[in-house]
């Protein structure tokens, strides 16, 4: 399996604890700057391309192999809009910061029935989600450190306490604020605002502790 893999040191470690050590996979920050040829890959990861979604112009004719792009923040139909369609074969795929190494990734595809035998031949068990902006467990899982947030800010809890509260209560691996730092919280509130924007639903309405933790760390 020809992999190319572009994104943080971050997704590199987290990716190869995933799949272990394989001299046949290639790792580069950022596909802007890559000089070899995408198409002699048999599949594409990219885990920048919620920070930079333009570069879907860089991968909308190339042919051959399935390029997946983290795109928890926005839809495949609205890139194919935008970008006024592509001929390669791509679909998407959550990849932010602690939801590689698990034991089932969420793919979405243009597609009804998506044939990604690629990430079989890796490994890598699948299920396909609807094309929404935040899939499945990113969505949950913000909407919960949002709500913690909440929490915090009115006084009735602290972080230490509702992280505990969560794990001994629900049977949670993290709480919601040790999910925060894991996911980062510019990650977070990037999901909550872009799932505001595409639902208008409350729930999704970014905290204004959270808003102020995220400011303070850029």
């Amino acid at each position: 399996m020809r992999l190319l893999v572009f994104g943080t040191d971050v997704n590199f470690q987290e990716l190869t604890k995933k799949l272990g050590e394989n001299d046949g996979f290639t790792y580069a920050p950022d596909v802007h700057f890559y000089d070899g040829d995408l198409q002699e890959y048999d599949l594409i990861l990219d885990f920048t391309f919620d920070e930079q979604p333009e570069v879907i112009e860089l991968y909308k004719d190339v042919n051959g192999p399935l390029i997946l792009l983290n795109n928890v923040k926005s839809t495949l139909a609205e890139l194919w809009f935008v970008s006024g369609g592509w001929t390669a074969r791509i679909g998407g795929f959550n990849g932010l910061p602690g939801f590689v190494d698990r034991a089932l990734w969420e793919v979405t595809s243009m597609e009804e029935h998506p044939d990604f035998g690629e990430l079989n031949s890796l490994g890598i068990d699948w299920e396909h989600v609807e094309d929404r902006v935040g899939m499945v467990a990113p969505r949950v899982i913000c909407m919960i450190i949002n709500e913690a947030f909440f929490t915090v800010e009115e006084g009735t809890s602290d972080r230490e306490s509702i992280d505990l509260a969560m794990k001994l209560g629900t049977g949670y691996p993290q709480g919601p604020f040790e999910w925060a730092e894991k996911i980062g919280i510019s990650h977070v509130y990037e999901t909550l605002t872009a799932l505001f924007e595409d639902t208008g639903d409350q729930r999704y309405r970014v905290c204004p502790e959270l808003k102020r933790c995220y400011l303070s760390a850029q």
